[in-house]
Order: C-alpha cells, then structure tokens, then sequence
C-alpha cells in the first residue's frame, strides 16, 4: 500500500502531461501504467502547433527525438487528389517515442512512475481512492483517469454519435520514390465507409493509421488484409505510396467501438483526461493537443483546489464545438456520396477545417516550471 496526493491511471500524453506538471509543482503523484515498456498506440501521430507548445513547455525536445516537421496535406480518392500547403507549421512523432519521452519526463519532475502496473479496480475507501493493482494498491486524496481509448473495469465510457468505426494502425518502410512523395506531408484517402490517413514519421518511417465502419470490415473478411486493400485501392496516390511498403510490425494494432464525439461535461469522481474525457475524430489531427489541454487544465484546477465536476465543465466548454464539429463531418465524410461531393470543395474546406477544428483556448500553464525536475 502506498500513499500520494494523486494517482494517475494511464501513462499517455494525458496523464504523463498531468503527473509531470503535479509533480513539478511539489504535489506527490503516483502515475500507474500498465505496459512495462514503450509500445505503439493506435494514433495518427499528428501534432499541431498547439501540441507543440505545449509539449515545449514540458520540456520534451520533439526535434532530439527525430519528430518530422509536416507542412501539407493530401487528400485522393480515386483518380482525384488534391494537395494544399497547412496553414501552420505541425510535427509527426510516433506515440512509442513520444509516450516514452514524457513518462521520462514524468519521472524527472518527482512522479512516481509504476510501470507494468495494470489497475484492477477503483474505489472510494473513506476520504480517499484506492487503486488496486496486481500486487498492493495506492491509495489518493484524487484520482484521474487517463486510459486512452481503454476503459478501466468499472467506470466504462458512454458511447459517442459516431461509434461504428474500427481502427488499424501499422508502420511501413516505403520504397525511396515514395518517400520522397510523402515527405513533408499528411496524405488522407478516402474509400466507401472509412478513411485513412499515412505521414512520414522519425527514422524514415510512415505510419498509416484508417478508420474502416464495422459493416465494411465484416464485408472485407473481417480482418486486416482485406481492409488494408480497400485503404491501398482507395486512391491511385495511395496505391502508388504502398505498391513497395514493407510492414514493420509483426501484425497491426487495432481497436474497436471507438466513442468519436464523446464529450463529457461532468464527474461524479475521477478526473477524466484524454481520451476519456473527449474524443475527436482522428482526422482532425487534434487527439494529442486536446489531451495535453485537459491535463494543463485539471493541474491548474487541482493546485486551485478546484473540485473534479468544475474542471471537466471547464473543459467540455472548451473542446465540445470543435468536437461536434468534426464528427459531423466524419459521419458524413465516410459515405461515397459525400466523398465525391468532397472532391469538388476540396481545396476550400482542407484550409477552412483545419483552423476551425483547432483548440481556440490556449492551455494553462501550471504554478511551476514543469521542465525542472524537484531538487
């Protein structure tokens, strides 16, 4: 049994970013994450310049770590493709080197970092939480949950408007003229009932993260292969980035009932961050900058002494109508219709969506320095 301030279940960006600004600011945290040692995440892998900021400010280096600055963005179906310069300058870093860097990060300031430490089970054990893990607990005056796209048993998620989607993920060496074509660029392709979305990464690797509707991957087989030709055939510019890719992972990562659109408003205990607190679609590029925005957020809220409840109502006003926003047009994006309708806008909307799903409040900054470790 051991005793701390908070406890953070869930060591991604979310909870990474809350323990290393907690910690930083004195408070002692115990941040409890369940892989023993860095793995990839199912994530497109984009970040904004918000993210950037903020990742800044941790002190996480992007550039010593091989992130690939991103400046446009494709999108192709079929024979179509249309290419626009972003209207501001991003990065691309895999969530394995990223996550990484961040719990390390965690560590410097003062957290206590458990890794391999699969939470079990949350519960309320008089004034505090207890956190029962695979040997012991940890118990907290507060507790966030910062998860991911995993539930914890016994505090499940509500289901988002959107929640019919599977998502694939695999990294790729491309051949030497496909890297040259993707290199400083997002390339999105649109297929019948999904999209999917491949970016140059460090190392001179390519991610290609898709989206893909249940009915469409019961259509293709069920499984990887076949989803992964209907993204390959989905456009002649995707056909052509993957004729010679070779896959690096022993098999694709995947995740179902992904809750897009999911916002809460309120808590009736933990602190909810990340992903479990907001999901938006993943084309918009925005999951890292908005659970790296709750995390400042509920750090400032707790070093105020502000209760769990006005904090998520804090941050549900500042990410819901990006959020509604974008899974609008992702419901309507993965319909062949609008997909040739899209064709004709293109270029309009590709600027327009990319400022207005972007985060308009600027992330707090917490009491402390968070890049200087306790001394």
């Amino acid at each position: 049994m051991s005793r701390h301030d908070v406890a953070i279940i869930g060591g991604g960006p979310a909870g990474a970013a809350l323990a290393a600004e907690l910690a930083a600011a004195g408070r002692d945290v115990a941040l409890i994450e369940r892989e023993a040692a860095p793995r990839d995440k199912v994530c497109g892998e984009f970040l904004s310049p918000e993210a950037v900021a903020v990742l800044d400010r941790l002190g996480i280096d992007l550039a010593a770590l091989g992130a690939v600055p991103i400046r446009g963005v494709g999108i192709s179906r079929g024979s179509w493709r249309s290419e626009r310069p972003l209207p501001y300058r991003a990065m691309s870093l895999s969530r394995r080197a990223l996550d990484e860097a961040m719990l390390r990060r965690a560590e410097t300031n003062g957290a206590r970092v458990l890794r391999g430490a699969s939470a079990r089970g949350l519960a309320r054990d008089g004034e505090r939480w207890r956190v029962s893990l695979p040997a012991g607990a940890v118990t907290a005056r507060e507790v966030a949950l910062a998860t991911g796209k995993h539930d914890l048993r016994g505090h499940p998620r509500p289901s988002g408007p959107q929640g019919d989607l599977v998502g694939f993920k695999m990294h790729f060496r491309l051949g030497a003229d496909a890297r040259g074509a993707l290199s400083g660029r997002v390339e999105i392709g649109l297929f019948p009932r999904g999209y999917g979305g491949l970016e140059p990464i460090e190392d001179d690797r390519a991610n290609l993260c898709f989206v893909i509707s249940q009915a469409a991957l019961a259509a293709s087989g069920g499984g990887w292969a076949g989803a992964f030709d209907r993204v390959r055939a989905c456009s002649a510019r995707f056909e052509a980035l993957l004729a010679d890719a070779t896959p690096l992972f022993e098999r694709p990562l995947a995740i179902s009932r992904i809750p897009y659109g999911l916002v809460r408003r309120t808590t009736e205990g933990p602190w909810l961050i990340g992903d479990q607190a907001a999901v938006i679609p993943s084309f918009a590029g925005e999951g890292v900058t908005f659970a790296l925005h709750g995390a400042a957020l509920a750090a400032r809220a707790m070093l105020a002494g502000k209760p769990a409840a006005a904090f998520q109502a804090e941050l549900a006003r500042d990410v819901g109508s990006q959020i509604r926003l974008a899974t609008a047009l992702s419901r309507m994006i993965v319909h062949a219709p609008v997909q040739r309708l899209a064709q004709l806008v293109a270029p309009a909307v590709v600027r327009w969506l990319a400022g207005a799903t972007r985060l308009k409040a600027p992330s707090p900054s917490s009491a402390a320095p968070v890049s200087a470790a306790r001394g």
